[in-house]
Parts: C-alpha cells; structure tokens; sequence
C-alpha cells in the first residue's frame, strides 16, 4: 500500500537561510510518527509544506486527501460557540456529516457538554482540544498536529492520548510535531528527529533506546558493566559466580528517547 504522506529530498530556503535540506519522511495508513527537534529545526516549516500552506523550493511530496491541520498558534474568534465553529469548519470542507459529526467529534475530545460554550469562556486546554476536533472535520486520512498537547494538563494529554490510538484504529495517519517527548514515546509507532534542516535520526522508540550496559546487584554491592547487553547477561553472570560473588538481581540498562534525541542533536 503506498503511504499517505511521502516527501523525498524536500528543501526550503528562507532568504540565506535553508531550513530544509533533503527530508526524507513517509507515514503509511494508520501509523503515529512524532516529529521531534529544536527550535529552528525545521519541523514547523515541514509541517506547513505537508498541509501546502508554504512551498518547498527542491523536492517533491505527496499527500492524501481530505486532510487535517491544527497550527501550533491558532487563534479561533471568541465570540463564536464550539458548535458554530465545527460548522464552519464544516462549510469550508464540504462535509456533510452535519450535526452528527459534530456531535462525534466534541464527544471524541471530551467536550460533548459544550457544544453551546463560546470559545472565549474556554480554558486554553479545551480551546486545544476544540482545536483537535476541528482538523477532524471531514474525515481526513491524514492528520498534522503542530503541538497539540502544548496547553493541556496530565488529564486532557490522557484524552488526546486516548485519541490517537483512536485515530490508529480507525486508519488515519497522524504526525505529531512535539517538544513533549514522553509523550511522543508512549503513543508514537516511529520517530523522526530533525536538527538544522535534516534528518539526524528516526526508528521505533525501542531502536532509538540502545542499551547503556548491565547492572549487577551483588553480596558486595551494585555493579555496573558499561557497553554490555543482554546478550552479554549469562556470561557476566557466569563470571560473577565463578570468581565467588553471590548475585541477587541483573538489570538491563537502556538509554531514553530523551538519551538519543539530546545525542542525535548534539551530534548534528
């Protein structure tokens, strides 16, 4: 199956400054990558590329339709209700889900009792989530969310959570650009790492978490065998208990996402 969203060899040039030079980045049906990166990496501008709000300048990409966008500073009129706003929203995707969509999407992010609560009366945290409802509007097969759970407490980053493994199960491709890299490690299948403009690392969570050695609890006290792996965990023991040492608990020590992206970046 072709993926929904396929760039290859994107570059953006701002004046003397290139933002991009040559991502590579593809989503398939279904799968959750978080975006991940320092300020003034580029993630911003890919994401915008994507959703053709800005155009690359080398490259190509191509992506699925219908799709959905919530920017990172969106701003929606105060006066208006959730309701009208998934309305208009409505009118400007030709949906024609009508008020059943509406009154899926509110539900889907938590918000099923203010469908008559004017934006302005909004906590940021439920602005973020009307946010997330509206680029839902129309069904789209791919999904860009440029910081979405900036403004939620614990709780409302549980119900977007909750959210995207929907989202999973219902097919929709979904890209994640976050600073919040505990959350891209519970709920993303991959991970892209973007420094200067390129692509500095990407793999599951699990690829990017490498070992950082053994931890051996011993008669004598805590050991720790750097640069050694599971693989290695019979042969340490072994030796222990030959030499006399009585072992009471081996641990597998592995780096964060935290761990390889500071390294990724640093490196870059």
């Amino acid at each position: 199956m072709a993926p929904v969203l396929a760039a290859s060899g994107l570059t953006k040039r701002y004046g003397r400054t290139l933002a991009l030079r040559g991502v590579d980045l593809h989503l398939e049906a279904g799968e959750l990558v978080g975006l991940l990166g320092p300020n003034g990496a580029g993630k911003s501008t890919l994401t915008k590329i994507a959703c053709g709000l800005v155009r690359h300048d080398g490259g190509t990409i191509e992506v699925a339709r219908p799709l959905g966008y919530l920017a990172e500073l969106f701003r929606f009129p105060d006066w208006c209700t959730a309701e009208e706003l998934l309305t208009l929203h409505q009118e400007l995707t030709r949906s024609a889900g009508g008020a059943a969509e509406r009154a899926e999407l509110l539900e889907l992010v938590g918000l099923a009792d203010a469908t008559r609560v004017r934006v302005g009366a909004m906590s940021k945290g439920m602005q973020q989530r009307l946010g997330i409802a509206q680029a839902l509007v129309g069904g789209p097969r791919v999904l860009l969310l440029d910081e979405p759970t900036s403004a939620l407490d614990p709780a409302g980053r549980r119900t977007v959570r909750a959210l995207l493994e929907e989202l999973r199960r219902r097919e929709v491709a979904v890209l994640l650009n976050s600073h919040l890299l505990s959350e891209v490690e519970l709920v993303c299948d991959r991970v892209v790492i973007v420094a200067r403009g390129e692509v500095v690392a990407a793999g599951t969570p699990a690829e990017l978490e490498q070992p950082s050695g053994v931890e051996v609890e011993t008669a004598g006290g805590v050991r720790v065998i750097p640069n050694a792996g599971r693989q290695d965990v019979p042969a340490i023991v072994r030796d222990l208990v030959a030499a006399g040492e009585e072992v009471y608990g081996v641990q597998v020590r592995r780096s964060t996402l935290e761990d390889a992206y500071l390294e990724a970046v640093g490196a870059a």
